[in-house]
């Protein structure tokens, strides 16, 4: 039985599923912000629990597949070293549960920052939908809103 979950996930397989695995949540979040489930899913450690076992799962296959983890610290070297890691699937599938992962978690905080300010949920549907896309843009815009509710300006929060 394990053999035929490990032969499912494939490295398609499992990016269908992060994909796909992410949507409830953000769900939750953009429409359901204040129930009770939102709150015991969301702003849990469990959705983050469970993309971390899928990159500890990548992980152990980059390791099978003998992947050279130290040639990782080339991306530093500059940005063709970087495109060359993106040729391997693995290695893209990791940054993409990274990406996912970190996006969630920011939408989680701005879902429970916004709570102590008491923002308007239909106003926050916008900097949650593009922090789902593209992160830090989300964010900034969120923090535009939050400085009109929090009446100030703090860059140590």
């Amino acid at each position: 039985m394990i053999e035929q979950i490990y032969n499912y996930f494939t490295i398609e397989m499992l990016y269908l599923w992060v994909n796909i695995g992410v949507l409830p949540f953000w769900m939750l979040i953009i429409f359901f912000p204040q129930s009770r489930l939102c709150n015991l899913l969301v702003a849990s450690i469990f959705p983050i629990f469970l993309l971390s076992a899928a990159y500890i799962f990548v992980l152990y296959q980059s390791y099978l597949n003998s992947y050279d983890f130290l040639g990782n610290f080339n991306l530093y070297l500059g940005i063709t070293n970087l495109a060359d890691l993106f040729k391997d699937d693995l290695y893209l599938l990791l940054f993409w549960i990274h990406f996912v992962s970190i996006n969630l978690f920011v939408g989680g905080w701005i879902l429970k920052d916004s709570q102590k300010f008491v923002i308007n949920k239909f106003l926050l549907t916008l900097p949650l939908i593009i922090t789902y896309l593209i992160g830090p843009i989300g964010l900034f815009v969120y923090w535009i809103i939050r400085i009109f509710y929090a009446k100030s300006l703090s860059l140590y929060e």
